[in-house]
């Protein structure tokens, strides 16, 4: 058995003194480090997440069809004007030979009533005329004979009138053999060569309209842009008006963030801030904001205070890059450090 004596609980009692003391400067220094830092150092930022967005349009067409071929694929960057695919319609293909097949036929009936009356027809006609012509010639001698006998009281009234009315009888048939051929070389009414015009035209429009939807057999890309998605594949039967692809255009691209409302006021319209692009390997880029909306919704975030809580709005902001930026494309995530307003 140990008996303490009054030099070990001296010693006892200055290692307890000295165990509190250098806790109490452990405490005193981790106390002014968090003062320093609490007063010193900057507030935190606030981290804003958006992604970027792109103009993306469907190319459909006029053509109900199938899929024959495709001229660009998912992935494929295009221009405007190059050729994307072509649909197959046999229907309309055989409805242009019809409206072509009855233009034809209009244009040669107009042609025939251009034409005028055939030469055989006009050729009759003058004969006829000199037939009467002779006849009349006939006539008009035997008529002035018969006159002048009457006059010398050779032939009785009677022989010179029957003569007289064989003469106005060969004149009125004269008469209207020249009028038959004046008919035969004018040729149709102007009613009817007005009436074949209007035929040619309206066979015409018919085979123009059949052919504007045959144009879209071959669908073209309206701007410059990259293939997003393709969605039937070659033989498939498309639907009039029918989405055959979705074009992402190249040179349109803007970030979009949903923020609270009590973060607008360092987010103005106009405002140039930068945001970090991480599929960019972390590459900063500066955006203008051009577009700024309420989303009728409010925020998940709330007050933790538990006096002076309100609810917070959701605000959509929309910024554009004020320069090109080389890989940027839509679905990227895009940060935002926002200086935090805790």
């Amino acid at each position: 058995m140990s008996i303490s004596t009054p030099q070990d609980n001296n010693q006892e009692k200055r290692a307890n003194r000295a165990l509190l003391a250098t806790m109490a400067i452990v405490l005193a220094a981790v106390a002014v480090i968090a003062i320093i830092g609490f007063v010193f150092m900057n507030r935190p930022d606030s981290y804003i997440e958006g992604q970027v967005e792109g103009t993306t349009i469907r190319i459909s067409g006029k053509l109900a069809g199938r899929v024959q071929e495709f001229y660009a694929h998912e992935g494929d960057t295009v221009h405007a004007g190059d050729t994307l695919v072509r649909i197959h319609s046999s229907v309309m293909e055989a409805q242009l030979g019809q409206a072509e097949a009855m233009r034809e036929v209009a244009a040669a009936q107009n042609k025939k009533v251009d034409a005028g009356t055939r030469m055989q027809i006009v050729n009759a006609a003058a004969d006829l005329l000199r037939q009467a012509e002779a006849a009349l010639t006939i006539t008009k001698k035997t008529y002035e004979r018969m006159e002048r006998l009457y006059a010398e009281g050779v032939i009785a009234e009677q022989k010179r009138d029957e003569a007289k009315a064989a003469y106005d009888a060969a004149m009125a048939a004269r008469d209207a053999a020249a009028s038959q051929l004046s008919l035969a070389k004018a040729g149709a009414q102007r009613e009817d060569k007005e009436s074949a015009a209007a035929l040619v035209q309206a066979a015409g429009s018919g085979v123009q309209q059949v052919q504007a939807v045959l144009d879209d057999s071959f669908l073209t890309a309206p701007f410059d842009g990259t293939i997003d998605q393709v969605y039937p594949e070659v033989g498939e039967l498309v639907a009039l008006g029918a989405p055959i692809m979705s074009l992402l255009r190249s040179d349109d691209r803007w970030v979009t963030f949903n923020v609270r409302e009590e973060l607008l006021a360092d987010l103005t319209m106009g405002k140039e801030i930068r945001v970090m692009v991480p599929a960019l390997g972390k590459k900063e880029i500066t955006v203008k904001i051009y577009y700024i909306r309420d989303m009728g919704s409010y925020a998940t975030w709330r007050s933790t205070k538990s006096t002076g809580s309100y609810d917070s709005r959701t605000f959509q902001i929309k910024a554009r890059p004020t320069e090109d930026v080389p890989g940027l494309r839509p679905g990227m995530t895009v940060v935002y450090s926002h200086p935090s307003d805790n």
